[in-house]
C-alpha cells in the first residue's frame, strides 16, 4: 500500500535512485520556494559521491517517493547552489522556534509532516504540518536504529501534537531574508496586541527584532505598548534609528517618552532626530520631567476647549480626535491663558443643546481634582485611590493644563512595582 504521508526525519537519509535503480546519493534537505509555491517541496538536496557531491533534484524529476527511497524519472541533475529565496526545511525550520498563530504561543519544531500527492504523474511532497510533540521526538530518537515502518507502529501509542503549516509563522533571524521569502506576517498582525506582546517577549533578542521589523509599524507600536519597559528598550535599541522613530511616533507621547527614558542618552537623541517635529516636541517636553513625578506619568493626549465654546464646538473637537474616542471620558475647559477652569464629563455634551455654552453644563458642586507636574508619584496614587478617579488633570506652576494621567497609566505604575 502506498504511503500517504512522510515525515522529514524519514526523508532525511532516504536513498535516491536513478532510472536503472542505482543509488545516486542520500537526501540531506528539502527545499521550499514560497514565491513559487507556498507548500510544495520544490527540490531535494542530495549528497552523492561519498557525500562530497551535492546535487539538486527538482520536484518534477521525481517519479515515486516511498519509505524505501526516491525514484527519479529524469537524471539531468544540477549542482547545489545557494539560493536566497529558498527555505531549506532542515537548515531553516527544524529545531527552530516558530509562532503558532492559532495558539498564540512560541513552539519548537521537532519534525515536519508531508503529504505525498500526485502531480502530472509524479509524486510530490506538500508540507502539511509541523510536529511539536513527543511523537516527533520518538521518531527522531529511533531513526537510523529501528526500521521506519516499526517506528510508525510504535508511535501510534503516543498522541500526535502538531500545527497546520498555514497557521505558523517562521521566526527568521535575518529580516532581509525573511522579507524576500515573502512569508506572511498577516496572522501576527491580526492578533490582539497583548497576545502578540506575549509571543514577542518569549523570543530571543534577534527574533524579537526580526518580528518587529517585519510587521506593520502601527501594530508594532501597539504590541510594544503592552511590554515591560526593559523589553521595550531592548527592542527599540536593536532597531535602526529611522525604524525606531517610526514606531515611537505611533505610540502615545508619554509611552514613547518612557521608552526613550530607558535608553542611553546618545541613542535616545539619535532616535529623536529621526522623529517628525510634532510628536518629537511632545516627547521632548515629557522627557524633561522626572519619571517619578506627575509630569513623568502624564500624557499630553487630552481635549480642551475654551470657556466661550459651545457644546457644538466641543463635539467637533471630539470628532477631530477620533483616535482618542476609546480613552477620552472628560473634556477640559480652559481660559484664554490655558488655565484649567473645569472638567466636563463627555456624556453631558450629548444631552445638551448644541448652542449651549460648555460653561452652562458645569454644576456648582463640580470640583476639579488636579495635581501639579512636580507632585510625587505617591501623591498621584493617593488621589486616584481617594477619589476613585479615571482621569487626573496635571497643571504647571501657572495652573495651565499640561497633561492628564489616566487609570491606565496608574495600572502601569502599579504593575512595575
Amino acid at each position: 500500500m502506498a504511503e500517504e504521508i512522510l515525515y522529514l526525519t524519514e526523508l532525511l537519509g532516504l536513498k535516491v535512485y536513478d532510472l536503472r535503480r542505482r543509488p545516486l546519493g542520500r537526501v540531506r534537505d528539502a527545499v521550499l520556494v514560497p514565491r513559487l509555491h507556498p507548500v510544495r517541496v520544490d527540490r531535494y538536496l542530495v549528497a552523492g559521491g561519498g557525500g562530497y557531491v551535492w546535487l539538486y533534484v527538482r520536484h518534477d524529476q521525481v517519479a515515486r517517493i516511498t519509505l524505501d527511497g526516491i525514484y527519479l524519472s529524469d537524471e539531468l541533475l544540477v549542482p547545489y547552489h545557494a539560493d536566497e529565496y529558498a527555505l531549506r526545511l532542515v537548515r531553516d525550520v527544524l529545531d527552530q522556534q516558530i509562532i503558532d498563530a492559532r495558539g498564540r504561543k512560541v513552539v519548537r519544531v521537532t519534525d515536519i509532516t508531508f503529504e505525498i500527492r500526485q502531480e502530472a504523474g509524479h509524486d510530490v511532497l506538500h508540507v502539511l504540518e509541523v510536529d511539536i510533540g513527543m511523537r516527533a521526538v520518538l521518531r527522531r530518537l529511533l531513526q537510523g536504529w529501528v526500521p521506519r515502518r516499526w517506528i510508525r507502529k510504535l508511535q501510534r501509542r503516543v498522541p500526535p501534537n502538531s500545527i497546520r503549516w498555514e497557521l505558523c509563522n517562521i521566526v527568521e533571524p535575518d529580516p532581509q531574508r525573511r522579507l524576500r521569502l515573502n512569508i506572511s506576517m498577516e496572522p501576527l498582525e491580526q492578533m490582539h496586541p497583548a497576545d502578540l506582546a506575549d509571543i514577542v517577549e518569549e523570543l530571543s533578542p534577534e527574533d524579537r527584532e526580526a518580528i518587529i521589523e517585519a510587521i506593520d509599524t502601527e501594530v508594532a507600536a501597539e504590541a510594544l505598548s503592552e511590554m515591560d519597559p526593559e523589553t521595550q528598550a531592548q527592542i527599540i535599541e536593536s532597531l535602526d534609528a529611522g525604524k525606531a522613530a517610526d514606531i515611537l511616533e505611533e505610540m502615545a507621547p508619554d509611552e514613547a517618552a518612557d521608552v526613550l527614558g530607558e535608553l542611553e542618552e546618545e541613542t535616545s537623541e539619535e532616535i529623536l532626530e529621526e522623529m517628525e517635529s510634532a510628536p518629537k516636541a511632545e516627547v521632548e517636553e515629557l522627557l524633561e520631567y522626572d519619571e517619578n513625578t506627575a509630569g513623568g506619568l502624564m500624557n499630553t493626549e487630552f481635549i480642551a476647549v475654551h470657556e466661550d465654546a459651545t457644546v457644538a464646538d466641543a463635539v467637533e473637537a471630539l470628532r477631530q480626535r477620533q483616535d482618542l474616542v476609546d480613552s477620552i471620558n472628560t473634556v477640559f475647559i480652559i481660559d484664554s491663558d490655558d488655565r484649567l477652569r473645569a472638567a466636563l464629563p463627555v456624556g453631558r455634551l450629548f444631552l445638551a443643546k448644541p448652542s449651549a455654552k460648555v460653561t452652562e453644563l458645569v454644576r456648582e458642586d463640580d470640583e476639579v481634582i488636579r495635581t501639579n507636574t512636580g507632585a510625587p508619584a505617591s501623591r498621584v496614587l493617593e488621589l486616584f485611590d481617594k477619589y476613585n478617579l479615571l482621569t487626573l488633570p496635571v497643571v504647571d506652576e501657572e495652573e495651565r493644563l499640561a497633561g492628564v494621567i489616566t487609570a491606565d497609566d496608574i495600572i502601569s505604575v502599579l504593575r512595575g512595582r
